[in-house]
């Protein structure tokens, strides 16, 4: 399954590499199906199972920061779809413009961001996409008084990224810094006992 609105990104090389190979431009036909078969891949959007009953990863990556906060560091290697991690309510979405440093660096608070706050039964839950270095469209999927399941997606980040999650009160953090998680599948909180 391709993530909603790739189409034309796929499409546009592949037809301009069929018609380099048409007209025998050999080696600009190669570049545009490697470029085809890339967009392909991180467009990617399998259907994933969440593990558990605890609140579950909104996207996919490396675990860089874990406390009140959990904050997942995507490549693109990663599938960029993400997904509610609690099911709720779409309270406010919140787009802001802004730059494009490395998702990583410490000033990276003035990047192109959208927050989506999810009002659940535990409280509200922010998700905030984070453009990266690469990263250049911050797509939302959902819109305001949206109802959201969990596991549902919610929006996407082109090229590499960041996306932060506030934990509630009632949940612990069950990952670590350097923990690999997978959107829609893997645990990330849960609530004791």
């Amino acid at each position: 399954m391709l993530a909603r609105g790739s189409t034309n990104w796929i499409l546009v090389p592949l037809l301009i590499g069929i018609v380099a190979i048409s007209f025998s431009y050999y080696l600009v036909a190669a570049a545009f199906i490697c470029l085809t078969v890339f967009l392909v891949v991180f467009f990617r959007d399998p259907e994933r199972t969440p593990r558990g009953d605890g609140m579950i990863s909104p996207a996919d990556g490396v675990v860089m920061h874990a406390d009140k906060k959990v904050t997942i560091s995507m490549n693109v290697h990663n599938v960029h779809v993400n997904r509610a991690p609690l099911p709720g309510v779409v309270k406010r979405i919140e787009y802001r413009k802004g730059g494009y440093l490395p998702a990583f660096h410490k000033d990276s608070d003035r990047n192109e961001r959208n927050n989506i706050t999810i009002e659940t039964e535990y409280g509200d839950v922010e998700v905030t996409q984070i453009a990266g270095i690469l990263a250049r469209r911050i797509v939302c999927y959902v819109n305001e008084g949206d109802m959201v399941e969990r596991g549902q997606r919610i929006g996407m980040i082109r090229f590499g990224s960041r996306v932060d999650v506030t934990i509630p009160d009632e949940f612990v953090v069950s990952v670590n810094p350097g923990d690999r998680v997978k959107v829609g599948e893997s645990m990330i909180a849960r609530r004791p006992g």
